[in-house]
């Protein structure tokens, strides 16, 4: 597979050799939009490898209430907790848009990663990542009000998933996932009309700039700077 993986996905961090031995394993499969490819408390042991197309990974509390956890996309692995502690899914994970994956059994993933040592040292790299963003967004919950902390989820997406925008500068990117602003209030731990002003004031100072379902990042270094996150968080 021909393709450019960006270096914050599992496949974006491998070798080439790796990555195309990776692709091999497993079983391909397509998804169309808005279908569940996991389901919460599921008891499946396998784990999905991101070909193509954006997840967006939800939790639902014994309330009913639906929190947007994270978003993946081409290049990531999901379904590696469950599949590594034998135990129930802790999220449904739900296609954007067409989305094409690799269904890989957690035994014969193991059995690669006890072959590739830099595969094992991704994995590991991942799940340190991932348990930083959680770890942050409960500390900017107590430490940040509510403008800077939906800037800190802005910042921390722009640096994993951010495109430049076609003939613009280096300070200026699309953000790279397309988030609704409950969505986004979600990720950040917000109302939603907090979110909402929080947006229209980062919009107002010219950091932001909003379209349909897409956040433009103006100035990625003062936003990175307004939101207090260093250049070179993951």
């Amino acid at each position: 597979m021909h393709q450019t993986w960006l270096s914050s996905t599992f496949l974006g961090r491998l070798r080439n050799t790796t990555r195309e031995e990776l692709l091999r394993l497993g079983t391909p499969i397509t998804y169309p939009p808005h279908r569940a490819l996991l389901e919460q408390g599921d008891d499946s042991r396998h784990v999905l490898l991101i070909t193509s197309g954006v997840v967006k990974v939800v939790g639902k509390a014994e309330s009913g209430y639906d929190m947007l956890l994270a978003v993946r996309l081409a290049g990531d692995m999901v379904g590696e907790m469950a599949a590594f502690e034998e135990r129930p899914r802790s999220g449904t994970v739900i296609a954007c848009g067409d989305v094409t994956a690799r269904i890989i059994q957690v035994r014969a993933l193991e059995a690669f990663l006890s072959r590739y040592p830099d595969a094992m040292r991704a994995v590991r790299h991942m799940l340190c990542a991932r348990l930083r963003w959680a770890n942050r967004r409960r500390i900017d919950f107590q430490a940040y009000d509510s403008l800077t902390r939906l800037a800190r989820v802005l910042a921390e997406l722009c640096q994993a998933y951010a495109q430049p925008v076609p003939g613009g500068d280096d300070r200026r990117r699309d953000l790279g996932v397309t988030l609704t602003q409950k969505e986004l209030a979600s990720l950040a731990g917000l109302k939603l009309n907090t979110a909402e002003k929080s947006l229209a004031a980062l919009t107002a100072q010219g950091l932001v700039e909003r379209s349909y379902r897409n956040i433009t990042i103006c100035d990625v270094p003062k936003l990175l700077e307004f939101a207090k996150v260093m250049a070179d968080n993951p």
